[in-house]
């Protein structure tokens, strides 16, 4: 139906004119996949349970899930450019359609009861609860696990996803920090935040700072006094 040798055909001529090289994992070795499988087992942990009870024809289970895909691809990467004016961040949705996705603005329902509410605002009502908690648990594991042994090298000009509770559904709030606020030990425990048009002043520990991969190399280790103050 696929015509799968057609298909096998194209992709090696494809691969083999821009000198794609693939590097597969076992197979059953999930775990091999890092990352990537962190952020799957986030996803469907979430997933599970927002629709294991609901009651959905085929319709609505593909509408939720394709508004689900929306979400997760919607997620900041790394930013466009180094301009410390410029707060577009490369999202996944850049590499499908060419631009960031975008969600229809509808108000918070999440703590509506379900039997007051249409099928439609049903459906939204379980995009929204797995919007908040999968935002949430990525910004989480995004940040500095090892914040009592090491410090972000924060410093400004750095793309930010500032951590707020309550953002509508694909809804990220981005900055460049503007100025480093120093404690009387020298680490920086407070910077502010350049959103949009206005300055706010948030901890680090509700910064994650981009690009994602270079958060490692971003940290210097701190000795064992500082760790423990």
């Amino acid at each position: 139906m696929f015509q799968p040798q057609f298909f096998k055909h194209k992709l090696d001529d494809f691969c083999s004119k821009t000198a794609t090289e693939w590097h597969l994992i076992p197979p059953s070795a999930p775990h091999f996949g890092g990352l990537w499988e962190a952020g799957v087992r986030c996803a469907k942990y979430h997933l599970k349970r927002i629709t294991g009870t609901a009651n959905m024809n085929f319709e609505e289970y593909s509408t939720v899930l394709t508004r689900i895909e929306a979400v997760l691809n919607s997620r900041p990467i790394t930013p466009m450019s180094v301009d410390p004016t410029d707060t577009q961040p490369l999202t996944p949705g850049h590499f499908l359609v060419g631009r960031p996705l975008t969600d229809i603005a509808e108000p918070d329902i999440t703590d509506r009861k379900e039997t007051t509410l249409s099928r439609w605002q049903r459906q939204t009502q379980m995009v929204q609860h797995f919007w908040a908690r999968w935002s949430h648990d990525y910004i989480t594991t995004l940040q500095n696990r090892n914040k009592w042994h090491k410090r972000f090298a924060v410093k400004p000009g750095l793309m930010v996803i500032v951590r707020e509770d309550n953002l509508p559904t694909m809804q990220w709030r981005l900055g460049r920090i503007n100025n480093v606020i120093p404690g009387p030990d020298g680490l920086v425990r407070v910077a502010d935040v350049r959103v949009g048009g206005k300055m706010i002043r948030r901890p680090i520990a509700k910064l994650c700072l981009l690009p994602i991969e270079d958060n490692d190399l971003a940290q210097v280790p701190v000795d064992n006094e500082e760790s423990s103050n």
